[in-house]
């Protein structure tokens, strides 16, 4: 019947193109055409060099960077293929036109639907060998971004290139630690809206109001500036954690509750605008109306070790050499042992879900030099036990931008108890 053979055809549909709309006339709602040219030029220069024919690549922060989508996952994979003559998105039908829209300019757009089983790798099998069927093909995969069964699968639909499957994740990673004039410009605007989030939680904050209602009001704001400035990004990621009290501060990344605040409470402030899939941050130690000595004493030690850090940054420096540095620092104040964390990380496109460029962290295990075009924070932090008179988390938090000359602190927010003891 008409019916059955309708059904057929709909089950055996394992590929579309979907070009649903018009085009995003920017990457990801900000950056150039001859921007993504640039980037699309470095990898091919890679794979040149690489003896490469073509790269698959599945992170969040790889697809984004090179096409200006960022996807959904919602537990499905996602893909982006790039030979040395196109580049083509991989993405589910459940996005429909989404994907092509936001996959700029030459960047196509392949669909693969639900109805069959691993479909997913037979989008991915067009792309990677096209007419070179049967013929031996070397392909660039991100490791750290692909889990055991994905390759193996990957090994069974493309037998082609099983045997020349080379990691391209650390390469992308370094390829992204140095930003051009347009992310940086990018990323001053998310400092800029950082700042203003860290404004509004300090306007909402208050005795007896909750940290998920601070956080909404930040974030709410935020948003609203991301929207003005860029209005034709998507609107998505951005968030507030506004942590108060000695136990809910004691981490860095801890979820907002519906504690409310306290006279005479510890605060953590974390604003994080997110722009095209670009993170930023603003992180600060507050308290409301007063702070006793103990810990005033170690707040004015972070911030001498925050300070400090700004100091060192610098082209030239190397990355474990500063976080030896102000280790001497904490040492001499008695509160190196309540270290929790690195003193600094690099910014681009990167979330809490994805993207850590992590050569380039101020950790005493990295030996990465500093250099123009990185952009870099300095956040130490602190933590003491319930038990201490000064407990509870402390932290400051600036971005830099790596110049010929020097580092250029694009956070505006002040810091230290000077400035943020909150009287209200």
């Amino acid at each position: 019947t008409m019916s059955a053979m309708a059904a057929s055809a709909f089950a055996s549909q394992a590929l579309k193109r979907l070009p649903n709309g018009v085009k995003c006339a920017l990457a990801g709602g900000v950056f150039s055409s001859s921007e993504i040219d640039r980037r699309l030029g470095k990898i091919r220069e890679e794979m040149t060099q690489g003896g490469l024919d073509a790269v698959l690549l599945t992170s969040y922060q790889n697809i984004n960077y090179f096409s200006g989508f960022l996807y959904c996952s919602f537990g499905r994979p996602y893909g982006m293929v790039i030979t040395h003559d196109a580049a083509t998105t991989v993405s589910a039908n459940i996005d429909y036109g989404q994907p092509h829209r936001r996959s700029f300019g030459e960047v196509g757009n392949l669909v693969y639907t639900d109805w069959q089983k691993d479909n997913y790798f037979r989008a991915v099998r067009e792309l990677l060998v096209g007419d070179r069927e049967g013929k031996s093909i070397k392909v660039g995969f991100e490791q750290d971004f692909m889990t055991l069964e994905r390759l193996n699968k990957l090994k069974n639909f493309v037998p082609e290139a099983k045997e020349n499957l080379v990691d391209v994740g650390e390469a992308t990673m370094l390829m992204r630690m140095i930003k051009s004039p347009e992310e940086i410009v990018l990323i001053e605007h998310g400092a800029r809206v950082a700042d203003i989030g860290g404004y509004a939680c300090v306007e909402a904050l208050g005795e007896g109001v909750s940290e998920h209602e601070i956080a909404l009001h930040s974030t709410g704001t935020m948003v609203k500036e991301i929207a003005e400035t860029f209005p034709d990004v998507e609107l998505m990621d951005t968030w507030t954690w506004f942590q108060s009290g000695a136990e809910n501060t004691d981490g860095a990344h801890n979820p907002v509750t519906t504690r409310k605040v306290q006279d005479g409470d510890i605060l953590s402030l974390n604003c994080f605008p997110m722009i095209a899939g670009y993170y930023t941050a603003l992180e600060r130690t507050l308290f409301l109306n007063h702070c006793n000595k103990e810990q005033l004493r170690v707040w004015e030690a972070n911030v001498e070790v925050h300070e400090k850090g700004i100091e060192l940054i610098k082209p030239g420096a190397r990355c474990g050499d500063i976080a030896k540095e102000l280790n001497d620092i904490f040492a001499k104040h008695n509160l190196l042992e309540y270290r929790t964390f690195g003193y600094g990380h690099s910014f681009g496109t990167l979330s809490h879900y994805y993207g850590r460029e992590a050569a380039l962290e101020l950790r005493e295990d990295i030996d990465t030099i500093l250099e123009p075009g990185m952009v870099i924070s300095m956040e130490p932090m602190v933590t003491l036990p319930l038990s201490h008179a000064a407990a509870g988390g402390y932290r400051e938090h600036d971005i830099l931008v790596i110049e010929e000359k020097g580092a250029r602190n694009i956070t505006k927010f002040p810091y230290g108890p000077e400035h943020n003891i909150i009287k209200k």
